[in-house]
């Protein structure tokens, strides 16, 4: 198995960390995790849509962007109350799309909030 495919099983945080063999504080990945693995997730996103060439460069830039996360974050780096909500006020994947982002049915429903009106709609009567 080659270790990009490696990288690609893994799921919990502490796993990125011990797959590259860096130190990392256990508290701070425990307080910090859904925010550093957002920040992760975008810069592994923006590495996929270029073209670094090899796996060896590909991981060697997934070492440097977990690296580059974590140290923020254990600098003092706190996301925005708009960074935070903007995660909750995106509507969620639904039974009839694949992601949230490619359904044709999203509609507001109320102040900005929105729904994905292919969904059923259930009643609790």
């Amino acid at each position: 198995m080659s270790a990009l495919h490696e990288f690609q099983e893994l799921t919990d945080t502490e796993e990125y960390f011990d797959f590259f063999d860096l130190d990392y504080d256990e508290r701070l990945v425990y307080v910090k995790r859904f925010h550093i693995m957002k920040k992760y997730g975008e810069m592994i996103e923006k590495a996929k849509a270029s073209n670094l060439g090899s796996d060896e460069k590909l991981l060697e830039y997934y070492k440097f962007a977990l690296i580059t996360v974590y140290k923020n974050f254990e600098n003092g780096y706190a996301p925005s109350a708009a960074e935070v909500w903007d995660t909750f006020d995106k509507p969620s994947a639904c039974s009839t799309c694949s992601t949230s982002t490619s359904c044709n049915d999203i509609e507001e429903v109320s102040n900005g909030v929105h729904a994905c009106t292919s969904q059923p709609n259930f009643s609790f009567n």
